[in-house]
């Protein structure tokens, strides 16, 4: 019979499907539902540092200093105390870990909240360092360096394991996973997804396209895991991204993944979805004879793949080269 236990990030979970960070995840209630639908772990709903700038930003302007000061801590304080508040009702009703997360693009006080984030109960604690260069005057390694820094900081503060969750906007994320895990970290997530934007030709407006991921982001998250978990063995992996049934799961795992995000599968089908994965996951898994997860990842990641890594062709020249114009 097949156990679908894991360990991510020195956390014992009954399954490796995490809820991501969501709106699925921003209430107790809701998480209770996520736990008896059978998710193994939780991350909550982020404190966002930009939303929390921007809010503060729009209460300045009153003339003092001191007022500007004390609306901009008011902001930050009450954002702050929603997240521990949840964090405390969560925990008091649910047995699943549960993952604090900010998501934050500076290194300034935001790393503080970690410490009241592990007083409140958090089992780990996520970040996730999202933020597009754009700047012609940018430091190439500048924007890794902050991650490396914001960990250092957290790690100063905290003993929960810390999570980095990255974005695909880098230019070797096997370097800088690397650097995190000397540094501490505890696990990676790999990927976050930025905000789409889109233009409407009809009013001439910016628009959001399509939130939700699709499979069609899996193989990018599954080409970076296979990599990173053979050059960097000892660090903890999840793929977030592209997972929306028991093939996603698996291939994560034989990729060197010890666990998976989704988000979008759920708002798309319901919590259901959970156990249609575990199912899934677990005929794979009795019709190939494993009897743990730890059996088959990572035994397809770049290591297995010999001289000859498929994970590091960049072109198309077998799939091209018999097709006619």
């Amino acid at each position: 019979m097949a156990q679908l236990k894991t360990t991510f990030a020195g956390l014992a979970l009954e399954n490796p499907i995490i809820i991501s960070s969501s709106g699925l995840t921003n209430s107790a209630e809701k998480i209770k539902k996520l736990e008896e639908a059978g998710a193994g772990a939780v991350v909550l709903k982020s404190v966002f540092e930009e939303q929390i700038s921007m809010q503060a930003g729009s209460m300045q302007g009153y003339g003092s200093p001191e007022a500007d000061d004390y609306l901009g801590a008011y902001v930050r304080s009450h954002a702050l105390n929603e997240h521990i508040n949840l964090i405390e009702e969560t925990k008091k009703i649910c047995h699943i870990p549960v993952i604090a997360s900010i998501n934050c693009y500076s290194d300034s006080e935001w790393v503080d909240f970690a410490t009241m984030m592990e007083k409140a109960g958090a089992d780990a604690l996520e970040i996730n360092i999202l933020s597009l260069q754009t700047d012609k005057d940018y430091t190439p390694g500048s924007f890794e360096q902050r991650h490396i820094d914001i960990l250092c900081h957290i790690k100063k503060v905290v003993k929960i394991p810390v999570i980095m969750k990255l974005g695909s906007n880098l230019t070797n994320p096997v370097a800088l996973i690397n650097q995190l895990y000397a540094n501490g970290a505890a696990a990676v997530v790999l990927f976050n997804r930025f905000y789409q934007t889109d233009i409407n030709i009809d009013t001439m407006a910016f628009t959001s396209a399509n939130v939700m991921s699709t499979p069609n982001e899996l193989p990018d998250r599954l080409r970076w895991t296979a990599i990173a978990s053979a050059a960097v063995p000892r660090l903890d992996y999840a793929v977030s991204g592209g997972v929306h049934c028991g093939k996603g799961v698996i291939k994560s795992i034989l990729a060197g993944a010890a666990a998976v995000e989704v988000c979008s599968v759920i708002y798309q089908y319901g919590a259901k979805e959970i156990e249609n994965m575990k199912k899934e996951l677990s005929e794979w898994m009795d019709e190939k004879g494993y009897e743990s997860l730890s059996q088959f990842k990572g035994k397809m990641n770049a290591e297995s793949a010999g001289e000859i890594n498929p994970f590091e062709r960049t072109q198309f020249m077998r799939y091209y080269s018999n097709r006619e114009e």
